[in-house]
């Protein structure tokens, strides 16, 4: 290594101008709270000798394996793999699905060295089927690695992390497609103006979501990702999420009211993550990143284990070229104008409201199961025509034509838990919205005030006295971790200040309430002729539509997955 550190595998000339090497040269602390702290603010951005010994500390502490490959068993295998081959002439692995290696100021013996590297860990690692996110970890790692088999000895590390608190890195396509999924349910509640641009501009919004891990891993300038991963080595997967909705922030502000520089809002993101030196600092970035207040560890976790098993279901495990595109196609296709009929919402509406539903439910298409103009005006009717069915969609038009209604997360068979009675029940994933006159949609109101709340602990929401059934996914029988797991967002989670913000649903034989707390945010009678509307403290929302109105027509729509059709 030189004077500064760099080894063989970087063009100096190149690091110089990205990185500065500036910082200080030392790093006595020892507390996890500190170190998170440092990392947040880059003590050791500026310091290329710093930052190899800081990433030497944590990698080293990964909880792994047992057995995990080291830097003894790249030196053994590397000649077997290589052979006489150029390393430049050598395939990838099949994993990375043809993710380019990232240049980040290698020369070229650094590039060829990734390579080799890629190769090696496929032949240690035959369970890794789709790791997109690789190459930018390896090139990255090589700056502060002494040779090709430290470098190799990290990643390994890192690969073979066994913390079931501490994910890391997607390594099968379940994985990255959950991952997706979880990102666009993510976006969807905290970057809505974002991802009403991205359901306005693209045909298959998922499709923009997926690409988020490559704004990251391969799109972001060297000194950008290396700032996202020194806290990502600190904190966890939960980083690259907040990073990611912090890019699309800062991409819709930019191009807010401005034409797209092409038909490919995809490709225009990326261009911007390559430039965005021009737009925010990495300061900047992270700044914006770690004020998005989003979900708990644990309730992320819970949302990308009911993805997983929501794709599991529909058989999306594995990438097949013919297939995983096509399956996915029906997220933002899922309202056909062909085959949809609703007498209140439009086309245009339903795939409005759809582009806000979870992700694992836009992969469904939407099947009316009630129409008071088909089965008549009675709540009797409704419960029967909708009992069975998790989510479903409620919507209202009154006689002035105003349209509103819900998103309920939660069976309504739900409600014959209170014994007769009226009980409140649902998840924080429900929702209400008005579509006419204007659009609006209300979330629960400890998603954007989670200061109102502190989570619960994970060991407490999965006792045995608590196990719930995880969004018609679970089963008291089952031996799977995901469906022991109480609901995602399920109010068990939280220590609320009173109930009032958690009243999602609740039904009797003569009313139907969404909403509680200080008024509610509809309220139906019995006959489906008459309700109201007002502020409720659980979704904090403005009245939907005139306070109290006359009802034309009430449907009920569930999710059907197009292969059962």
């Amino acid at each position: 290594m030189d004077s500064l550190g760099y080894n063989c595998f970087v063009d100096r000339d190149k690091m110089n101008t990205a990185i500065q090497d500036l910082g200080p040269k030392e790093l006595s602390c020892t507390e996890l709270q500190e170190l998170k702290q440092l990392a947040r603010q880059g003590y050791w951005a500026h310091s290329h000798a710093l930052r190899g010994k800081v990433y030497q500390r944590l990698i080293r502490d990964i909880p792994c394996r047992t057995v995990t490959p080291d830097a003894s068993v790249y030196s053994d295998i590397v000649g077997k793999i290589v052979g006489k081959h150029s390393s430049s002439s050598l395939p990838l692995p099949e994993f990375v699905d043809n993710t380019q290696v990232p240049s980040y100021c290698l020369n070229a013996r650094g590039e060829d060295a990734v390579r080799k590297i890629l190769l090696c860990i496929a032949n240690q690692f035959p369970d890794i089927s789709f790791c997109p996110a690789l190459p930018a970890v390896v090139a990255l790692l090589l700056h502060y690695s002494i040779d090709e088999a430290e470098c190799f000895e990290k990643a390994c590390r890192i690969l073979a992390c066994n913390d079931p608190s501490k994910k890391l890195i997607d390594q099968s396509f379940l994985a990255f497609e959950s991952s997706c999924m979880t990102f666009g349910d993510l976006v969807n509640k905290y970057c809505q103006a974002a991802h009403k641009l991205m359901v306005a501009v693209s045909e298959d919004v998922l499709q923009v979501y997926a690409d988020w891990q490559r704004w990251l891993f391969g799109e972001l300038p060297l000194n950008y990702f290396a700032r996202v991963f020194d806290v990502f080595l600190v904190e966890g997967y939960k980083v690259l999420y907040r990073v990611a909705l912090a890019i699309l922030k800062f991409f819709h502000k930019v191009r807010a009211g401005q034409p797209l520089e092409s038909d490919n809002v995809k490709q225009d993101i990326r261009t911007f993550v390559k430039d965005i030196a021009k737009t925010v600092s990495p300061e900047k970035l992270l700044e914006k990143a770690f004020a998005i207040r989003l979900f708990s560890r644990k309730e992320i976790q819970l949302l990308q284990m009911a993805n997983e098993k929501a794709l599991k279901q529909k058989g999306i495990t594995v990438k097949q070229k013919s297939v995983s595109l096509s399956k996915r196609q029906f997220v933002h296709l899922a309202v056909h104008a062909e085959n949809f009929h609703s007498e209140i919402v439009s086309v245009k509406e339903m795939r409005d409201i759809w582009s806000w539903i979870p992700e694992r439910f836009a992969l469904c298409q939407p099947l009316l199961l009630f129409s008071s103009l088909q089965h008549g005006y009675s709540l009797t009717r409704f419960y029967f025509q909708c009992e069975g069915h998790e989510p479903t969609l409620l919507l209202i038009k009154t006689t002035q034509k105003e349209v509103c209604g819900a998103y309920l997360s939660t069976d309504w068979s739900e409600r014959n838990k209170f014994g007769g009675k009226l009980g409140f029940f649902g998840t924080g994933e429900c929702f209400v919205f008005r579509l006419q006159p204007e659009v609006q949609r209300y979330e629960w109101v400890v998603i954007k005030h989670p200061e109102l709340t502190k989570p619960v602990s994970l060991e407490t929401t999965t006792s045995p006295s608590l196990l719930g059934r995880s969004m018609s996914l679970s089963s008291s029988s089952s031996s799977d971790p995901a469906d022991r797991l109480s609901p995602f967002l399920a109010t068990r989670h939280f220590n609320l200040p009173s109930k009032t913000e958690s009243m999602f649903m609740a039904g009797g034989n003569d009313c139907l309430i969404i909403g509680g707390g200080g008024g509610q945010a509809l309220y139906i009678d019995g006959d489906l002729n008459r309700g109201r509307t007002g502020h409720c403290d659980t979704f904090n929302n403005q009245p939907l539509c005139s306070e109290n109105f006359l009802i034309a027509a009430v449907e009920a729509w569930g999710f059907q997955d197009p292969d059962t059709q």
